[in-house]
Formats: C-alpha cells, sequence, structure tokens
C-alpha cells in the first residue's frame, strides 16, 4: 500500500491476485472448453495437457490454436473467456480485455466473463481503480450476490479509500461465508490480516478458524475458474496439476531472465512460487527482480512491499 491518503493509495500488484489461478487457468478452462465441444476430443484434451504444458511456446500455441477456432466459430463466447485468460496470463492485458470485452457482449448474463473484464481494467488502472471496473464488479453481484472475486475487490477499493474499517468488515464476511474447499481462503485472510495490522484494526476473535488447504498446490490459489471449470482440471491427477503449474512457472522464469525489467511479472513469479510452497524460490525471484531494477528506490519499494504481503522470505 502505497501511502495512508487514498488519493495516494493504489491496490497493490500482489493484491491484484483474486483471479490469479491464472496459473491453472489455461489448463482448467482448456478442457471446459473443450469438453463443450465434444467428450472424446476433452479427454485428448485432459491426458495430453500436462505434456503440453512441458513443450516450449505451449501457451502460445495454445493461444493461436483459440484465435482459430474463434475464427471459424466468432460466437463462442466459451472461447473468447479463454483466449481472454490465455492473453492475461501472457501479460497481453489490452489483448485480454477484448476478448473478455466480446465474451461479455455475447454472454451478458455471465458473472465470470463480467468480474474478469472489471479484474482486467484494474491490472491496467494505473494508481486509481478505474470507475468502470467498480461499476462491472457490481454488476457482478446483480448477476450473482456471493461472486468472491467482486466481493473481494470491492473490499479492496474500499481499503484504497480509506475506508479500512468497511474493507475490513467484508472481507471477514467473505471468510465467514466461505465454502469448506474455497481455493481462495488463505489470500482474502492474509489481505484482511494486512489491512487490519497497517491499520491498526483489532480483529482478534472475528476470523474463523483456519481450513485445511487443498491437497495439490497447483489449486491453492485464489478462484479464477469457476467451481465447474476447478472441477474439471481436477479430474487430472494432482501430480500432473502440478507439473502444469511447474511448466508455466518456469516458463515465466525464463522470460523474466530474458526480460527482467517487468516488474508485474517478479510479483507473478513471486506469487507462483509461494503458491507452490517454494519459498526459496520466491526468496531468489524477490533477489533478482531487486538486482533487476537497481538504482530504481520506488520500484525496488513495490517489490519488496508485494513480497512482503505475498510472505516471500527476505533475502539473507
Amino acid at each position: 500500500m502505497a501511502s495512508n491518503t487514498p488519493s495516494g493509495r493504489r491496490i497493490s500488484p500482489a493484491t491484484i491476485a483474486l483471479a490469479a489461478a491464472a496459473i491453472l487457468a489455461v489448463a482448467a478452462i482448456a478442457i471446459a472448453l473443450f469438453r463443450s465441444g465434444g467428450t472424446n476430443e476433452a479427454v485428448a484434451t485432459s491426458n495430453n495437457m500436462a505434456a503440453a504444458a512441458q513443450a516450449p511456446g505451449s501457451v502460445e500455441d495454445m493461444i493461436a490454436g483459440l484465435r482459430e477456432r474463434l475464427r471459424q466459430d466468432p460466437d463462442n463466447h466459451e472461447g473468447w473467456f479463454l483466449l481472454g485468460l490465455s492473453y492475461r496470463d501472457t501479460g497481453n492485458f489490452p489483448g485480454a480485455e477484448q476478448a473478455f470485452r466480446r465474451a461479455m457482449e455475447l454472454a451478458p448474463q455471465n458473472a465470470d466473463y463480467t468480474a474478469y473484464l472489471a479484474e482486467t481494467l484494474l491490472l491496467q488502472g494505473g494508481r486509481n481503480p478505474p470507475p468502470e471496473a467498480e461499476r462491472l464488479f457490481r454488476r457482478t453481484l446483480e448477476l450473482q450476490a456471493d461472486n468472491a472475486q467482486a466481493r473481494y475487490y470491492l473490499a479492496t477499493m474500499k481499503d484504497v479509500r480509506g475506508d479500512h474499517q468497511g474493507a475490513v468488515n467484508d472481507l471477514v464476511a467473505l471468510l465467514r461465508e466461505a465454502p469448506a474447499d474455497a481455493p481462495w481462503e488463505a489470500q482474502v485472510r492474509q489481505a484482511v490480516t494486512t489491512i487490519a495490522q497497517t491499520n491498526n484494526i483489532d480483529i482478534e476473535g472475528r476470523l474463523p478458524p483456519a481450513r485445511t488447504p487443498p491437497a495439490s498446490t497447483a489449486t491453492a490459489a485464489i478462484p479464477g475458474p469457476t467451481r465447474e471449470q476447478m472441477d474439471a482440471a481436477r479430474a487430472i491427477p494432482p501430480g500432473q496439476q502440478d507439473e502444469m503449474v511447474k511448466g508455466m512457472v518456469d516458463r515465466l522464469a525464463a522470460r523474466l531472465q530474458q526480460n527482467p525489467r517487468d516488474e508485474q511479472g517478479w510479483v507473478r513469479l513471486m506469487r507462483s512460487r509461494m503458491v507452490l510452497n517454494d519459498r526459496p524460490g520466491a526468496t531468489d525471484a524477490l533477489r533478482r527482480s531487486l538486482a533487476a531494477f537497481q538504482g530504481d528506490a520506488r520500484t525496488q519499494g513495490r517489490l519488496r512491499q508485494a513480497a512482503e504481503e505475498l510472505g516471500v522470505p527476505n533475502p539473507s
């Protein structure tokens, strides 16, 4: 959090993570999408996804394949949604915005499409949340009153604007109403704890007991795919889920090796390493990110803040 005044605050890179099951999203949504195209195709997709995730350029290949499929079937709203997720996962936020807008145009009653478009606008929004993002999150709740993604972000917007108590109240309520298997519980808990500590708000006794984390680290993240899509991803054995995620994270690390001046990329890498319980890897990512921005105290400060919010151990 940049400062204590609403005008100087922003949603931090670490906070923009509620849909950051993005590491798993490409695989999970692909299975759901291709399943809609036919059972046999779905089986082949799920069986080969782990191997495909390891191949160089497989995400880019998937994007190319999606674009071709959408050229043939331009009204496939699920395809546009998956294309938006894929663009977002590769850092192409303008492309993601266009794809999510098209999905929302084709299926305006789908809460996920509206929420993902709003989140993408936040990712591009600079220092202040764009008004359209808030309108879209509120529209999401009209479509789906218990949408955790929209509730989380609307709470963080309250924090950004200086209503820290309101943000804490909303996040506590979200935790208390979370389903038993909510994969996003840990990050919401971390967010409310951070806001409370930063602003001297007493939350003792207000948080529900922490639940047991999911068995597979691949699904231990904030909700990106819908429950149906996550269930589709879980059809893959947990070990293969983890291998898919590790392959995607390794490619992100390789891209950062080639282009280290990517602040958001380093935050995604730190977050991904923590999701995989690779604390030494997350610390190494922090160390390398600080080196990449040597002499840029402002960016280094944001990176350190993001690392702190994510629980990344400090470099020795």
